[in-house]
Order: C-alpha cells, then structure tokens, then sequence
C-alpha cells in the first residue's frame, strides 16, 4: 500500500471535515456533534478523524473539529483534529464536554443550531438538550447525517488503498487455508478460525471485521451460522461455509469460501453451479450504467429458473463498517445506480438442511468503466 504522509494524512481528514462543514453553512447549522462509547460505535468519528475510541467530537461550519477523548494519550498519537481535550477534563461526562467544546468552538460557527446524532436513546437526548439549553438542538436520521452517509457511500483514494491492502491479505489468509486443508494442518472450525486471527495480525492488521463463521456440513444451512465455529470439523465431506474479514487501518474485507468436499450428490452439484453462475452474470452488471436493483433482481431470476431462492440479498457497502449502504436488493428504487467509488459486495448463496450451504462473496469497487474485484474468494473444490 502507498505510505502516506502525515501531512497527507492531515490534508485528507482536514477535507472532509472542510467538505462537512461546507454542508453546515449552506444550511445555517453552526456544528455537529459525534458520540462514541461501548453503548455505540461512531464510524463518523474515524471518518472524520481517524480515531476510533470512547469520545466526544464536534465539526463546526468552517470545518474547525474539537475531539474531546477518555484516552488522551492514545488521540495525540494517531487522532488528526484541530484541538484535543481530555474528558477526564469533563468528569467523563458527555453532555459537559459537548457544551464546553461548542462554547469554545464559538468563533468558528455563526449559528447556533447543533446538529445531535440520531442514534442517542430519548433519555440521552433529553439530557443533552437540558445541558445544551441555549443551543437550538436537533436529533435527526435525515440532514447532516444522511449528508455524511451519502459522502462514505463513495470511497476516496486513501479508503480504496486501505480497503486492498485488507484484501490482499484476506487473500493471502485464503490461499493459506487451502493450502492447510490439503496438508491436513486446519481440521476444525476452530483452526480455521484461529489460523485467520494470528494470520491477520501478523501481516498488520487489527482485527476480524466481524465474528468469523465457519460452518462445516453439518452447520453450512444457516446463512449466519450460530455459534459462528464450535470444534466440528471443517471442512468436511459435502458443503462447509467461511465467512470473514480483515480490517486494515479501520477498513474491513468481507469475503465468503465454500469449501466442496468429496463426494457430492447431484443436487449439491447444481447448487454449486447456480451460485457460480448467478456470482459470473451479476458481476457483469456491478457497473455505473446499471441499477443496483437490476443486479438483485437478476440474481433471483438466476435461481428463480431452477426453482430456488436466496434468502438475502446480493450484497452491501463496506468501509468503516462491515455493512453500509447501498444493500444490493431488489427494494433499491429502480433510479439508484452503482456508482464510480463504491465498494459493495456480491455475495449469492442458497442453503439447505440436507444439501448444506454454499455462499460465494467478493468485495468489488466500482469503475468509471466497469468493476475491479478486490478479493479472490472462491468455491473450493477438495
């Protein structure tokens, strides 16, 4: 992956936070504010800058951002802002530290309309508008916040690095789990799961995007296996399921292998082929000209052809989050296209108790002339 300067890195956090505060003039709101605690996650708040931790953080109108961390020490080391504050400064109180930051981020604002995130829980909200009472308090899904899902929605260069360098080493983790499976050093769900733990980190990464599911034949029907690996085998003769990611610098791989083992039935053999073709014909259409509605319906149609059905949609946006929007399905209004910059998934599988599951997921950006796939996840035959 490129290496990036810290002034570069200043200068990619410095505008979006400019590209933010851009939207918050033209609609005379003087600032938004971001939370993150254990209750919520912000992906906002790395998003804006690239810290990732218990805090507080306000954008204002001329893109001037205040974080006000629990963990000071670790924000000065990789936290890219105008101003630090410790909570510890507020009692560790949320409310306090967003009213002091907004009081000294006056200057830089000429409203006073803040802009809430939607995801506090009503007493939370009513605790802050109480603390903020001079503040004319908004807590809403729509404006600012549907503003900066739309921005994710479209990856720059630096989340387009970040996102294959994760998918080079998921690659890397895949063709070691093949390897292993032949030599017979990976037998269980367990060892699969662990290999793809000490692996990640060894080749610098920070941790499995989600829970890894690995799912041998007895356990392959469930589309999210539950527990996601216990000490069964795996593979094993018939259909066994891995699902997982990478996360690199905050940016997650998804990826999903189908591991067809021995003997199969012929029904097991058509099912393996359905997924393959509706993955092959779908990936043609994972295009700006085409909607992303388009896709889903035609994967459906694909199974709908041998009278099966998939019981999820095709896929979804990844980044700082494993699912972003777009969702790949067939209720995206006909008009919403794939779009230049987007990473989303295509992931068709089907599942059956007795048959077992077979799911096969790659992670694709989006072209101005067609699609580029990041990752090399594939059915595996054994």
């Amino acid at each position: 992956m490129k290496e990036y300067s810290s002034d570069e890195m200043k200068k990619i956090y410095s505008d979006r936070c400019k590209k933010l505060g851009a939207y918050l003039t033209e609609n005379n709101i003087g600032a938004a504010v971001f939370v993150d605690t254990e209750a919520h996650r912000d992906p906002s708040i790395p998003y804006y800058t690239g810290f990732s931790s218990d805090c507080v953080l306000a954008v204002f109108q001329d893109g001037f951002s205040i974080l006000v961390p629990w963990d000071e020490i670790l924000a000065k080391k990789n936290a890219f802002c105008n101003k630090i504050i410790p909570l510890t400064k507020y009692k560790c109180n949320n409310e306090s530290a967003t009213l002091a930051i907004l009081n000294m981020g006056s200057s830089h604002c000429q409203s006073s309309k803040v802009d809430l995130p939607p995801y506090l829980t009503y007493p939370e909200y009513l605790e802050f508008i109480d603390t903020l009472e001079n503040y004319d308090c908004r807590c809403d899904k729509k404006n600012t916040f549907k503003f900066i899902t739309d921005c994710r929605v479209i990856k720059d260069e630096y989340e387009i690095e970040c996102t294959k360098e994760a998918a080079r080493i998921g690659d890397l983790i895949i063709d070691g789990i093949e390897e292993k499976i032949k030599t017979g050093e990976i037998k269980t769900e367990i060892d699969v799961a662990l290999y793809i733990e000490r692996e990640l980190r060894l080749n610098g990464c920070e941790r499995t995007g989600f829970d890894t599911l690995a799912a041998g034949p007895a356990r392959s029907f469930a589309i999210h296996a539950f527990p996601g690996y216990t000490a069964g085998n795996w593979p094993d003769d018939g259909l066994s399921i891995l699902d997982f990611g990478v996360v690199y610098k905050g940016y997650t791989s998804d990826t999903t292998v189908t591991v067809a083992k021995g003997s199969l039935n012929e029904e097991q053999k058509q099912q393996l082929n359905l997924v393959q073709k509706a993955y092959d014909e779908c990936l043609k259409l994972y295009t700006k000209e085409h909607s992303i509605a388009e896709a889903a319906h035609h994967a459906d149609s694909v199974f709908a052809a041998a009278k099966r059905k998939m019981p999820h949609t095709l896929g979804h946006g990844i980044g700082l989050e494993i699912h972003e929007f777009p969702r790949i399905s067939t209720k995206q209004p006909s008009d919403l296209k794939f779009q230049p910059g987007m990473i989303v998934t295509l992931e068709p599988g089907l599942y059956d108790e007795k048959l077992g599951g077979c799911r096969l997921e790659n992670d694709v950006l989006i072209t101005e002339d067609g699609n580029q796939v990041l990752t090399h996840s594939r059915i595996i035959y054994i």
